[in-house]
Order: structure tokens, then sequence, then C-alpha cells
């Protein structure tokens, strides 16, 4: 564990309007990256397209979930992702974006995760006493797994252990008053769902098991108020993990203790068999593989799924069209609504549910430099009723030479600091550059140090 304390990143002016690099001029230094994130690609393809998926995943995967948190109290937004070494190793890196003086925060190592694997990239959170933690993944059982918290409340200046033990797409939620409902996968006959309890994340409850349909589950989570909705697909029989069927969808509003389905009907767990009580969408009918991107939550506190599919796993034409979709609980029933269509199955985006009611979408979109692989050039989408209709907004990325992809929505979102992504050559091993951009923005604001 490397603490470090670090000196802040002053974002000029020049950088706040366009994707660009500043230039080097009488008053202004040449600009120098230190926001780097790491390349990754997973299963190689042996065809044009390189790899099943690839790309700069300093914020992959979407499992991971919160990995930035904007604190209020501190006019901060705290934000981890996954930086790379000289050597290509993973690092876990902590940054902050300072609202009150629209400072990056230079980031600092916590740690030196020792692969290559994106899949153990980290997550975030902050406690009730502004504590931040960190949650550092592990792709299966062959790693170790680590919780580090912060030694001083909204500080990143140093971190110290809490447990070494195993998770893998960790989903730590703190719900104040309660403490941790913490959502993640373990390995061991597929990839299985649990829940993991703590009042103060030191000493934990056993593991509750959620789910082990067939061969396991992938899932995605969020938190409104008390509220924690989880929505998963399952990995079936005999095809396996590159495959992943239906929809579907639980909450709990006691931090873990109970779940319950949509209608607040109580949840027997752990769920073993395909059709159960939380089933929102059946794809075995049709053929059609499940890629989960985001739970949202309407003001009312009614979720809104944003997931996308496919005809299977290769990347290519051949698989197309990928449709994105919503799909909302409207207090009696499910709708489900088409949103756009993008060339890769994992394209991700985020969706944001904001106060005036307006939906906005911030995702890769638009196919990029390198057509049918992962990501593509940034596009926002805003729907001003529930998701029925959408117009198209700015392009936030355009002429790229590397695709954009994995764009995250921080908790708490704030206008000055939006969302965050990376970009990386989706055929073949390259350098990644991290970015974020304001409600508003019309381009992106790559993060570099002037």
């Amino acid at each position: 564990m490397l603490p470090g304390v670090s000196r802040c990143l002053v974002l000029p002016a020049a950088l706040l309007a366009a994707v660009a690099c500043s230039s080097a001029g009488p008053d202004r230094p040449p600009a120098r990256d230190v926001f780097r994130g790491i390349w990754y690609g997973n299963q190689p393809s042996g065809d044009e397209y390189g790899y099943k998926y690839a790309g700069g995943f300093a914020t992959y995967p979407q499992q991971h979930v919160p990995i930035a948190y904007y604190s209020k109290a501190a006019k901060k937004t705290f934000f981890t992702y996954g930086g790379v070494s000289a050597s290509g190793s993973l690092l876990h890196m902590v940054s902050y974006y300072d609202h009150r003086t629209h400072e990056l925060h230079e980031p600092v190592t916590l740690l030196d995760k020792k692969t290559g694997d994106a899949h153990d990239n980290p997550t975030l959170m902050l406690d009730d006493d502004g504590y931040v933690w960190v949650f550092s993944n592990s792709h299966g059982r062959a790693r170790p797994a680590y919780i580090h918290r912060s030694r001083a409340p909204y500080s990143i200046d140093g971190f110290d252990l809490v447990l070494e033990t195993n998770f893998s797409y960790s989903q730590p939620w703190f719900v104040p008053g309660r403490g941790w409902c913490f959502l993640h996968t373990r390995y061991g006959g597929g990839r299985r769902l649990y829940c993991w309890r703590s009042r103060d994340g030191r000493t934990w409850q056993k593991p509750v098991l959620l789910a082990r349909i067939e061969k396991g589950h992938y899932q995605v989570s969020w938190r409104h108020g008390q509220k924690i909705g989880t929505a998963f697909n399952f990995h079936p029989e005999p095809v396996g993990l590159n495959a992943r069927a239906n929809l579907y969808y639980m909450e709990t509003n006691d931090a873990g203790e109970t779940w319950t389905t949509v209608d607040g009907s109580p949840v027997d767990l752990p769920l073993t068999t395909r059709h159960n009580s939380t089933l929102v969408l059946d794809t075995i009918a049709t053929k059609e593989l499940v890629y989960l991107k985001q739970v949202q939550f309407t003001a009312e506190g009614r979720p809104v799924i944003l997931f996308l599919t496919s005809k299977g796993y290769r990347a290519g034409p051949e698989n197309g069209p990928r449709r994105w979709f919503t799909i909302r609980w409207t207090g009696s029933e499910w709708i489900q609504r088409p949103v756009t269509t993008s060339d890769h199955n994992y394209d991700y985006g985020s969706l944001y549910i904001e106060p005036d009611g307006t939906w906005r979408l911030i995702a890769p979109t638009d196919p990029g430099p390198q057509p049918w692989g992962q990501g593509g050039e940034i596009v926002v989408w805003t729907s001003r009723d529930q998701g029925a209709t959408w117009v198209r907004g700015a392009n936030l990325t355009h002429d790229s030479p590397r695709n954009h992809g994995y764009v995250r929505h921080p908790v708490n979102a704030d206008p000055d600091f939006y969302a965050l992504w990376a970009d990386g050559d989706a055929r073949a091993e390259s350098k990644s550059s991290l970015y974020f951009c304001r409600r508003d923005s019309k381009a992106a604001i790559r993060m570099q140090k002037p």
C-alpha cells in the first residue's frame, strides 16, 4: 500500500472547453499526463476484431459500482479507477475533483494488484462520517481482495487496510444510519450473488447467498435513500458464461436484512430456478442475450433498468443490432421502451434521472475509430416523457484516435463533474486516457496536468 500525499491538478480554462490538450505557450507549460488508465483485452477472437472485447478499461466494468461519489459536505467528487504501472500491472488509483476550486487532485496509488486483469478494478463509497472506503476486487479466487479506509474524513492522503479477503464484482452501498450492504459475487460452481452486512465495515456478518441459478449471474445495483435495488441476469446451462439471459429485479429497504420483489412481496432466498418471483423479462424464448447496464430510480423510488440485447457474444455485424432499452416500474407493471442502437455488446453508458424529470443517457452509441469494437464516440440523449421518446444531443467526442467507453455515473452526481470514462484502442493494446464531462458539456474534458 502506498498512502501518498499529492499535489492538486488545476484545469486551465482552455481544457474545460475541449477534449484536445492545451498547447504550450509563454504562460502555460506543455500538458503532462498523470491520469493513465489500464488497457485490457478479453478472449482473443482470431478475427479482424481482435477480442471479444478490449479497450481502455480504467472505469470497467459496470458490475463494479459505485466508482465515484459526490460529497456535498466536502464539495468533492471522489473517484477510483484502474491505472497502469510502467510494467503493465494494474494500479488502484484514487483522486477527487474539488468543486470549490475546479481542480483535480493528482491521483494517489493505493496498491499494485500485480495483474493486468481489469476485472480487479476497485470500487469506492463514503460512510456517514465522510471516510473514503475502497474495495479492491479479485477476478475469481486467484488473488486476494482488499478493503481500505481513509485515515481521515474526506481525505485521500492515507489509507489503512481493514480486511484482506476474497470477493468479485463489488457493489458496496452504505445506508445512512444502518451501515453496509455489500453486494458482490463469489466464485465456486459459477458466479454466485451474495450480500454481506456490517455496521462499521470492520466486523462483518456471515455472507447471505442471494442467487445461484444454473451457471451464475451478473448484477448491477443502485441506492435510493434507504432502498437498494439490484437487477441481474443468469448464465443458462449448457452454454455457460458467454450466454446471459433473462432480467430479474429485487430490492431491500433494510440494508439487506430482507429482500422483496418490486411490488413488496417477500423473496425466498436463495433464488435457484429460472422462473421465480423476481423475473422481469424472459429472453430464453426470443434467444436474445441480455447485457445489463444500470439501475436508476425515479423521484418516487421506482426502478428503471437500462440494458442492451444482441443475438450473440462475438463482435461484428452478424450479431447486431445491439439494441438499448429501458424498462421501468410504474407501480403496477413494467414498461419496456427502446432507446437507440450501437455496435458492440460491451458498449456502456450511464442513465441519469434528474430532479426536473429529464432522463439523460451519456453513452458511446456512435461508432468510433475501431468500429464493431467496445466503445465509440460519446453521445448525449435526453427524454422528457420517461423514455417513450429520445432526442439526440451533443457529441461529447468526435474524430477520436481511440474508442471511448464505460461512461460512469457518480453517486449524487454534481453537474460540474457528471460522468467519467476512459479511451483505448478496441483491437490492439494502446495508451489510455481518462475524461470527464459537465452535465451541460458540449465536449469532453481530458484529465491531465498542465
